[in-house]
């Protein structure tokens, strides 16, 4: 008897202890959410997402048309597309942004393909590469659910960039939260216990 009611506090702790964790990620991806964008920033990094065929995704397509916006309001900002080509991709993530992009009448010569990266370490990484030298203001374009992380991620890699959040479409709120809420537990694991 003693051992069942141990085994179901400990049971109860754990779980109360996932339940602050996860409203503990669910405040800081709160705080970057609602990030207001600079004015006339040199360079803006979209970062890629699935793509159905060459169709993007709802999220992904909200991150284009975010840029889009931004791109139309701020006329001397150039856009690094970023992303490769995945699984059940025809084109690349970054094909898929500049093909957008240019849709919705942002000019070609603005756009820089960056078509190698795998995940967002690697869309920050290569996108790096990418940025004009005399460039200062930089941003990041993604969903809001993902902005802590990417601009953690920038950060920790020696760019410092702010943050343009995209809307989450709702159909894709739950899976992309939880989804996020492990990303953020293996950047953690990754930034303070592996390294």
């Amino acid at each position: 008897m003693k051992n069942k009611k141990r085994i179901v506090s400990i049971f109860g702790c754990l779980v109360i202890l996932c339940l602050i964790y996860v409203g503990f990620l669910q405040f800081k991806i709160n705080q970057y959410s609602h990030l207001e964008a600079p004015k006339n920033a040199d360079y803006v990094i979209v970062l890629g997402a699935r793509v159905k065929g060459s169709v993007p995704s709802l999220a992904f397509a909200s991150r284009i048309t975010a840029a889009a916006v931004y791109l139309k309001e701020n006329s001397h900002t150039i856009v690094i597309a970023s992303g490769g080509k995945g699984s059940g991709e025809d084109i690349s993530e970054a094909e898929t942004i500049k093909r957008e992009l240019v849709k919705q009448g942002i000019s070609e010569n603005r756009i820089i393909l960056e078509d190698r990266s795998t995940d967002t370490y690697e869309n920050i990484e290569f996108s790096k590469k990418l940025i004009p030298s005399d460039a200062k203001i930089g941003l990041v374009v993604t969903n809001n659910f993902h902005l802590y992380r990417a601009i953690s991620i920038a950060r920790d890699r020696g760019l410092d960039v702010q943050g343009l959040p995209a809307k989450t479409p709702w159909k894709a709120v739950l899976k992309s939260y939880s989804r996020e809420y492990l990303a953020i537990t293996k950047f953690y694991l990754k930034r303070y216990i592996l390294d």
